[in-house]
């Protein structure tokens, strides 16, 4: 099934394919949000690619392989050449879901693909990037892997996530990068100073995650919120006491923006993301239709440099309250080091 898109489309990166100018994060159909309803998760994909979304991002380790054929039964029937399916590797876990540390060594990752592979029925990934560097494995040895896979056709692209400019540019001495998949947000803009520049030298795209910093940007939150065991936002610096109450008024400030333009928190969030350049592509993490039809009407806010000066001041950068993992999580980011 095709559809024509009114959604703009963007090119990846200099190597990299050419994308819907927003993609949709899927994590969170299957793990770290608590549950989720799988029907209504399908029905968010198919709505997603009907909209003309083209680019899905998943995780082999999304559920410990749930989202994977979560995404296969939903696109059961489709053309597999219309879609771009992202996918991040090396993240080990047990079967109670406990994390157990990063292989990203060339045989981990090639035997991860083969898994892959076969639980999306595909003959091919369209990105394929390890979800952390490895700090036992040179960055320069994974790329190698997925170019090897790359030149036997299982993979299309190679992507990094969370990678610093350092990293970057060692890996794309070895083969072309399409895409850097970091997060970046009003509330997480660290990315500015040298990894986006790096980018931008090496002809390197962004896929950028947490555009609306796991919910915090979306207008739709408040104080009192209760969250399953299962959620990490529960243990999340900026989801805690004085931050979560620093942080919404931050929310506030940019609902009053939000409300002079006509749209919501969340639209302006993702419009102001989508802004800062055309090698730039938003993933929304929406898992039901309601949040996805309103993600998709950020792509008709086309702000004007009043409204970004308005923007900047009501969310000015670094001025969000906690980390964006807890401590031991960011020891993992090479991109904060």
């Amino acid at each position: 099934m095709t559809t024509t898109s009114r959604i703009p489309q963007r090119p990846l990166g200099a190597a990299g394919p050419t994308t819907s100018a927003l993609g949709l994060g899927c994590m969170g159909m299957s793990d770290l949000y608590g549950p989720a309803d799988e029907a209504e998760s399908i029905a968010t994909v198919h709505a997603a690619l009907e909209a003309g979304i083209t680019l899905l991002d998943t995780g082999d380790f999304y559920g410990m392989g749930h989202n994977e054929l979560l995404i296969h039964d939903a696109l059961r029937g489709r053309d597999r050449a219309s879609v771009q399916i992202s996918v991040k590797f090396g993240a080990q876990r047990a079967p109670d879901g406990q994390w157990l540390g990063y292989d990203a060594s060339p045989a981990a990752t090639k035997t991860a693909l083969a898994y892959t592979l076969r639980r999306l029925r595909t003959d091919y990934v369209d990105i394929y990037r390890p979800a952390r560097l490895d700090p036992s494995v040179p960055i320069e040895e994974t790329v190698g892997a997925i170019a090897d896979l790359v030149k036997a056709g299982h993979v299309r692209h190679i992507g990094l996530s969370e990678v610093g400019a350092d990293s970057l540019r060692r890996a794309a001495a070895v083969h072309p990068i399409s895409d850097l998949q970091i997060e970046y947000s009003l509330l997480s803009r660290s990315i500015e100073a040298e990894i986006l520049p790096t980018a931008r030298e090496l002809g390197i795209g962004v896929t950028a995650y947490g555009v609306l910093s796991r919910g915090l940007l979306s207008g739709h939150w408040d104080n009192g919120r209760a969250l399953a065991g299962s959620d990490f936002r529960g243990h999340s610096p900026r989801f805690q006491g004085d931050n979560l109450a620093h942080n919404l008024d931050l929310v506030e400030a940019l609902r009053a923006v939000a409300e002079q333009r006509g749209a919501s928190v969340a639209q302006v969030a993702i419009a102001w993301v989508a802004s800062r350049g055309e090698d730039i592509v938003p993933l929304v993490g929406a898992r039901r239709r309601d949040r996805l039809a309103e993600a998709l009407g950020a792509l008709d806010v086309a702000l004007t440099p009043a409204d970004l000066a308005a923007i900047e001041a009501a969310v000015p950068a670094g001025s969000a309250a906690g980390d964006r993992y807890a401590a031991a999580q960011m020891a993992h980011l090479d991109s904060e080091h």
